[in-house]
């Protein structure tokens, strides 16, 4: 019952670039490598155990045979063999399309299991990158439609310049893209609900608009507008600083240089550990030891009572 590392399941896109495999360290070749999925249960994209007991399964099967072992007894009840988070690392060398996703009772009424809440933690992108999140002021569904119809929908999202170690949570229903440059981490739910409201008016490899979903979108749009969409937390070394709490997920940043002792003794989940600098080992509560580097997702049995991390690293800690 050890941390598990997976294989990850690369994903070649028009919009990726290069950042993934050397951060990742992988020793390959391959080019536009947008999405970096660490820890997947999405159905034809799952993730396959690294080493140890579990070498080759994929994480589905791990579910199934662990059960509440894996991702606690409340999660399994919830959640069945699906494994409720989706962890990946995106590279955008092109602007993304603006998207939306669907909350969760509207994915149910639609035929799929659940919608798609997400947060992003920014990795070092080249400067001057910037993202979409939000509404800057109030509109219609109507005038949604008509700043579609004629391309001007960008302008009414607000942008935010972005550096390594910028937060955004971006529930379900908020309208948002990431621009060219943009190197992130993304945990969000397990779902691949994504509905294209504009791309530009770009071309694909077969030289076809894709295909958007413009009604569909505006059906789930969250018309309300905040103050901002970025966000804001205090750093500090060798401390839980919480990044998002939200029902879909708990995710927190730690910034190590000296060891430290994390109890889970009283959560009744399964950890992710996704390390984003540096290095350092893990040690369950059972001696069993583990490297972490940056480009490394760990995940911990929900069994696991804790960890005893040591290096100088920065990683992200989620779990449901």
């Amino acid at each position: 019952m050890r941390p598990i590392k997976f294989n990850p399941v690369l994903k070649q896109t028009l919009w990726g670039g290069d950042k993934i495999i050397p951060f990742k360290k992988l020793g390959c070749s391959m080019e536009q490598v947008g999405e970096s999925w660490e820890i997947s249960g999405v159905e034809g994209s799952e993730t396959t155990a690294c080493g140890g007991r579990y070498d080759g399964m994929t994480l589905t099967e791990i579910v199934h045979e662990l059960k509440d072992k894996m991702v606690g007894t409340e999660n399994y009840r919830r959640f069945g063999d699906t494994f409720p988070l989706l962890v990946k690392f995106l590279d955008a060398r092109q602007d993304l399309s603006i998207q939306v996703h669907p909350d969760d009772s509207y994915a149910v009424a639609h035929g799929m299991k659940n919608g798609k809440t997400e947060m992003w933690y920014m990795l070092k992108s080249d400067p001057g990158a910037s993202l979409l999140s939000g509404l800057r002021h109030k509109i219609t569904p109507e005038e949604y439609a008509t700043m579609i119809a004629d391309g001007t929908i960008c302008d009414v999202i607000d942008r935010y310049e972005v550096v390594e170690g910028d937060c955004f949570f971006i529930p379900a229903g908020r309208i948002h893209s990431t621009g060219a440059g943009c190197f992130w981490t993304e945990i969000q739910q397990t779902s691949d609900a994504t509905y294209r409201i504009y791309d530009y008016n770009r071309k694909d490899k077969d030289g076809k608009c894709r295909c958007l979903h413009t009604k569909e979108a505006s059906e789930c749009i969250d018309y309300s507008v905040e103050p901002t969409y970025r966000t804001n937390y205090t750093p500090e070394k060798n401390a839980c600083v919480p990044l998002v709490n939200c029902p879909q997920f708990c995710v927190g940043l730690y910034d190590l240089d000296e060891p430290m002792t994390i109890d889970y003794s009283d959560l009744d989940s399964f950890v992710i550990l996704v390390c984003v600098d540096g290095e350092g080992t893990v040690v369950d509560d059972e001696g069993g030891e583990t490297s972490m580097c940056a480009g490394d997702t760990l995940l911990i049995p929900a069994v696991t009572a804790g960890i005893y991390v040591s290096g100088t690293l920065k990683f992200l800690e989620a779990y449901v």
